[in-house]
């Protein structure tokens, strides 16, 4: 007599994503690839323009999720928003003194247009220093350690928010 044995295997389900929080606003991309995911902008809008205001957020340790809105604090965001990617050639700013997300200030916002602000403009050190493959070409910044590590020079290029740019006149002795 024979013995057969089965094996039978369950797939363990994901749950499904949170409903969009800025739904006429923001398309986000999930990808299954670890840092992949993207935010895209449903709209266009012209250079300068408010894109939407920060709301929901949540006070946070520094993380590599977090966004810092001044010397000490930092936090969660807890909306689409926290898709946003960095680039050396942003799209938006992330200005975390009037709470809200701009389109950056010399280009027009298309839609589709990738979702990026420059993470420097908030971060003095950054939780998870990486090596940055935005594609900017020779604007791009290399590896992306916060602004504490970045010359003046080169902030000066970008919108940066109070706390930042408080931080860069300590650091250079009172000139930015």
């Amino acid at each position: 007599m024979s013995t057969i044995t089965t094996t039978t295997t369950t797939a363990t389900e994901q749950p499904p994503p949170p409903p969009p929080t800025h739904p006429t606003l923001i398309h986000v991309h999930r990808s299954p690839i670890p840092f992949a995911s993207g935010a895209y902008s449903l709209v266009s809008l012209p250079a300068g323009s408010l894109f939407c205001k920060i709301t929901g957020t949540t006070p946070a340790r520094k993380a590599y999720t977090s966004v810092q809105t001044a010397r000490n604090a930092h936090i969660e965001l807890n909306s689409d928003l926290v898709y946003c990617n960095h680039s050396c050639a942003p799209t938006v700013d992330f200005d975390m003194h009037r709470m809200e997300v701009r389109v950056v200030a010399d280009r027009d916002l298309q839609a589709g247009d990738p979702l990026t602000f420059f993470y420097p403009q908030s971060e003095w050190e950054m939780d998870q220093p990486f090596q940055c493959t935005c594609g900017a070409g020779a604007r791009c910044r290399g590896v992306i350690d916060g602004a504490k590590k970045m010359d003046a020079a080169v902030l000066r290029e970008y919108w940066l928010n109070p706390h930042i740019e408080e931080m860069v006149r300590e650091r250079e002795g009172g000139s930015v």
